[in-house]
C-alpha cells in the first residue's frame, strides 16, 4: 500500500529528497457571476513537483465551512484516478456569496519506514461573488494553518504569511514544507534540494513565503503529537500536519 499523506519528507537510496502532499485542489479559487458555479474538488496524494501520484484511502471527512456553518461533504466523494492512482473527487454547487473553507481529514496511516502514524489536515479557501469576509477564521482542526494573508486572489510574487496552530495554540519552530503543484509538468528543478522549499515558524508560529511563479502552492506544517496510537500491540508516535493549498495568479494583460 502506498504512502499517501502530506508533507512527509524522505531521502531515497538514490539520494533524492521528496515530499508527499495530500492535495485538496478546487477547479478555481474564486467564483464570479459570469463563471461556472460548480466547483470540482480533487482530493488525492502526490509528490506534486514531480507529478508522481500515490494511492489514497477514502478521507475520514470532507467539510465546507461558510459563515460559521459546517456542511459534511463526505457523501459527495466519488472514486477517481489522478496521476494514475486512487483518488477522490466531489462537485459542490456554489449558490451564495461568501468565503468557502474546504477541509479534509485523512484516515490515519501507519508508515512502516518511519515507524509512526501520519495524520495531515488539509484545507483550501474559495471566495465567491465578491464576498471576502471570514477568510482568517479558524476551523478548529487539530492542527491548522491560519492565513494572515488573504488566501485567494493573490498574484505570483506576493508574500504569503500563515500562523500554525496545534490544539488552537501557536506552534513556534515548526517546520513548514512548501511545494508547487506542477500539474502541466512545465518546471523541473536544478537539483534535489529545490524540490521542496523548507521554512520554520517564528516564536508566534508565523511563517512567510513568496510564491515565485503562478499556480497552486502547498504549505505543510509538521509536528509530533503528544499522544501516541497503538499499532500491533505497541504505542507509536503520530506525526500531525497542517496543510493549506493556495493559488497564485499572473496578472492579465489588456
Amino acid at each position: 500500500y502506498s504512502k499517501v499523506y502530506a508533507g512527509h519528507s524522505l531521502m531515497c537510496l538514490s539520494g533524492r529528497a521528496e515530499a508527499q502532499f495530500s492535495m485538496l485542489i478546487p477547479s478555481s479559487s474564486t467564483v464570479m457571476e459570469d463563471k461556472e458555479s460548480s466547483l470540482k474538488l480533487d482530493v488525492f496524494s502526490a509528490y506534486p513537483m514531480e507529478m508522481r501520484g500515490l494511492d489514497m484511502q477514502q478521507p475520514k471527512s470532507l467539510t465546507i465551512t461558510r459563515d460559521g456553518k459546517v456542511e459534511d461533504l463526505k457523501a459527495m466523494l466519488k472514486p477517481a484516478t489522478l496521476i494514475g492512482h486512487q483518488a477522490w473527487r466531489a462537485v459542490y454547487e456554489v449558490k451564495q456569496p461568501g468565503v468557502y473553507q474546504f477541509a479534509m481529514e485523512p484516515a490515519p496511516y501507519f508508515d512502516p519506514e518511519e515507524d509512526r502514524f501520519i495524520i495531515h489536515y488539509t484545507k483550501t479557501v474559495v471566495a465567491a461573488f465578491g464576498d471576502e469576509k471570514g477568510w482568517d477564521v479558524p476551523l478548529g482542526l487539530k492542527m491548522e494553518i491560519i492565513p494572515l494573508t488573504r488566501p485567494f486572489a493573490n498574484y505570483s510574487g506576493n508574500i504569503f504569511q500563515g500562523r500554525v496552530l496545534l490544539d488552537g495554540k501557536p506552534v513556534p519552530g515548526a517546520e513548514v514544507e512548501v511545494e508547487y503543484y506542477n500539474r502541466d509538468d512545465v518546471y523541473t528543478t536544478p537539483n534535489v534540494y529545490f524540490m521542496t522549499q523548507v521554512i520554520k515558524t517564528d516564536e508566534n508560529g508565523v511563517f512567510t513565503y513568496c510564491a515565485p511563479w503562478p499556480g497552486w502552492w502547498g504549505f505543510a506544517a509538521l509536528k509530533t503529537d503528544r499522544k501516541k496510537m497503538e499499532h500491533q500491540g505497541a504505542l507509536k508516535d503520530v506525526e500531525l500536519g497542517a496543510v493549506i493549498w493556495m493559488e497564485f495568479t499572473a496578472p492579465l494583460k489588456r
